[in-house]
């Protein structure tokens, strides 16, 4: 596994002195660390049409509209013959998030959810594997007859999007297809919540629930995504209950924040949200992103950098402490970092779809490294207590903002290549030293 974060080659591990207390130990064939999420499998297809295509589907300029499914295999096969597609990405917060772990981790993650079993090449399933780190298992895909989910994004003579969403079988997922013993040994279990609101009759939300029992009976931290403000707002109470039940990792950003704890301050919300949960990830747009989480007391770090102002004073004042789920302490201290938008943010934004979940892979980089390290260095110091991640709050913060710059950079949600060995950024000196 490489290890995380924009480091120099020294500190990257494995280091050149192979600890002399492991050197009789067996060479490892396949990594001892990963991450498993689950999906509603789906594609993004892009394409200009004329106003006139629009209302031959149905479909309302401008507006968001769900399509049955003959209705979308009509509008595909026509958009295929016509050469109007632009682009087709393999889309899906969950699928983006593991992808986007395989290309900075190199190393293994596992998707749940369906695939069709007859693949058309150049078709949109085809396209969901293309698109997809070859370092992420779909071995555990579930098979089915029929199409996953597409998202149409048909942009009008007068640049207007118009979206039309064919779910397809994408929530077919049953439990009976989440394999225990992947869970068991992964550092995360990673969903949406998308996955708990199918529609009477689908299994995704049984199958979701079976797996965050297979998680919570081998201590796997459960990280959930809340993807849209629309659902949480329905019921805030019980998403409230559901995390503090179930969840340990929470990713959000600020308006989801503020839906699911009625809180606008971004921080305060992450502060609200660990009466629930372990460790709290924030997006907050152009005012960059907040982390929040417990640390020991008697293990505190306190920062390097200025302390800085907020709803909670000097709230980064250890922020270079490591992270711990708030069971593993005897004595829980909460501890808070921020970090601006790296390099003020890219000069056009080509793509904010996806910003958030390459954020969230930067931080499961990190939370496996530590269990990688853990069960490959068991005695060295940096196990003395049973930390959740390898690196301090401010380091998570700084490589998840480095991450999500590289995806508001480009046009696709998912990363199309590893972070530069050398940052242009910093000046020829900081490498010699």
């Amino acid at each position: 596994m490489k290890f995380p974060g924009k480091r120099k080659f020294k500190h990257y591990f494995p280091v050149d002195a192979r600890d002399p207390l492991l050197s009789t130990a067996p060479e490892r064939e396949a990594s001892p660390s990963w991450v498993v999420g689950i999906d509603q499998t789906l594609v993004d297809i892009e394409a200009k049409v004329d106003d006139a295509f629009i209302a031959r589907y149905g479909l309302s300029v401008g507006h968001s509209l769900v399509i049955e499914d003959d209705v979308a295999e009509a509008l595909y096969r026509e958009l295929q013959q016509g050469g109007l597609i632009s682009h087709q990405f393999a889309g899906g917060s969950i699928g983006n998030t593991l992808h986007n772990y395989s290309v900075l981790a190199d190393d293994r993650s596992v998707l749940l959810g369906v695939m069709c079993r007859n693949i058309e090449i150049g078709g949109y399933a085809y396209r969901y594997l293309c698109n997809t780190s070859s370092r992420t298992d779909l071995d555990y895909l579930q098979g089915i007859d029929g199409a996953i989910g597409r998202c149409f994004t048909l942009i009008g003579d007068s640049g207007e999007r118009t979206f039309a969403i064919s779910p397809g079988q994408m929530n077919q997922l049953r439990p009976e297809s989440i394999p225990e013993a992947v869970i068991a040994g992964a550092s995360a279990l990673v969903l949406t919540a998308y996955l708990l609101r199918s529609r009477p009759g689908e299994p995704m939300r049984e199958a979701t629930m079976q797996a965050v029992a297979y998680a919570k009976k081998h201590g796997v931290p459960v990280v959930l995504t809340l993807g849209t403000t629309f659902i949480i707002a329905d019921d805030p109470a019980w998403w409230q209950t559901f995390l503090k039940e179930n969840v340990s990792i929470l990713a959000m950003n600020e308006d989801e924040a503020k839906a699911l704890t009625g809180i606008g301050d971004p921080l305060l919300a992450a502060d609200r949200a660990l009466d629930w949960v372990d460790l709290v990830l924030c997006t907050a747009g152009p005012a960059g992103l907040y982390m929040a989480g417990f640390t020991e007391e008697s293990a505190k770090r306190e920062t390097q950098h200025p302390l800085l102002p907020g709803a909670i004073a000097e709230f980064n004042q250890y922020e270079f402490s490591r992270a711990m789920r708030y069971r593993e302490c005897d004595r829980p201290l909460r501890i808070y970092s921020h970090i601006a938008p790296y390099m003020g943010g890219p000069e056009k934004i080509m793509n904010t779809n996806g910003a958030g979940d390459a954020a969230l892979a930067a931080l499961l980089h990190d939370i496996a490294a530590n269990n990688y390290h853990r069960s490959t260095v068991p005695n060295s110091d940096k196990h003395a207590l049973g930390w959740l991640t390898y690196s301090s709050l401010a380091q998570v913060c700084k490589y998840a903002n480095r991450v999500s710059y590289q995806v508001l950079n480009q046009h696709s949600p998912r990363l199309t290549r590893g972070l530069p060995e050398r940052e242009d950024s910093l000046e020829e000196a900081y490498w010699e030293r």
